[in-house]
């Protein structure tokens, strides 16, 4: 299998939006940059922001769209295009309104369940066959109340454990440059169980 050589983090570019729940893909991407010791620049070519990191001495380049979420396929389209990048060997990170917080999901492939970054995407690419890791940010409770839910920052406790779970991903992220899917799925399924059993 191919690894992983290009991980995407959708959120809405600007400080208002930075630790909104629709930003926790975003949130991902720069825990991650930080860890390897990155640093994220604007790149006008790409419409976002961009950074080239070493995970098990592979180059693995980082990418924040700043076309806003709903335009995230103009970007994405771009780096693959420019760097000859396979659909299969990306990883597109964003928040998931049908996974509680405390979950993490990884999966390959699939419809856009609604996202409308993930749709966007899916219609710039001309596939759906791209690897997405789904943080679970939780739903309302009401259709009519999703927009103003996604866009606003989620309660303390929420983000730490948004941030924890992050952080628990971040230590798989090796093993899917390494193209080892089944081993880090397996390793997040178990995380998610002992969040469940720790009662977040």
């Amino acid at each position: 299998m191919s690894g992983i050589k290009l991980i995407v983090g959708l959120g809405n570019p600007g400080q208002q939006y930075r630790f909104t729940r629709h930003n926790a893909g975003a949130m991902f991407l720069e825990t991650l940059c930080d860890d390897y010791q990155g640093t994220l620049k604007a790149d006008t070519k790409f419409f976002g922001l961009t950074e080239r990191i070493t995970i098990k001495d592979q180059d693995v380049r980082l990418l924040f769209p700043t076309t806003f979420m709903n335009h995230s396929g103009q970007s994405v389209a771009a780096f693959l295009q420019y760097f000859k990048i396979d659909p299969l060997e990306i990883l597109v990170a964003y928040d998931e309104l049908d996974l509680p917080v405390g979950t993490t999901r990884l999966k390959k492939g699939g419809g856009h369940g609604g996202h409308n970054g993930i749709r966007d995407i899916i219609k710039a690419i001309g596939s759906q066959d791209f690897n997405r890791l789904r943080i679970g940010i939780g739903h309302p409770g009401d259709a009519r109340k999703v927009s103003d839910y996604v866009l606003s920052e989620p309660s303390k406790q929420d983000a730490e454990q948004i941030q924890a779970d992050i952080d628990k991903v971040i230590k798989l992220v090796p093993l899917l440059v390494e193209g080892e899917y089944q081993q880090a799925m397996l390793k997040l399924h178990t995380q998610n169980q002992e969040n469940l059993k720790d009662g977040n």
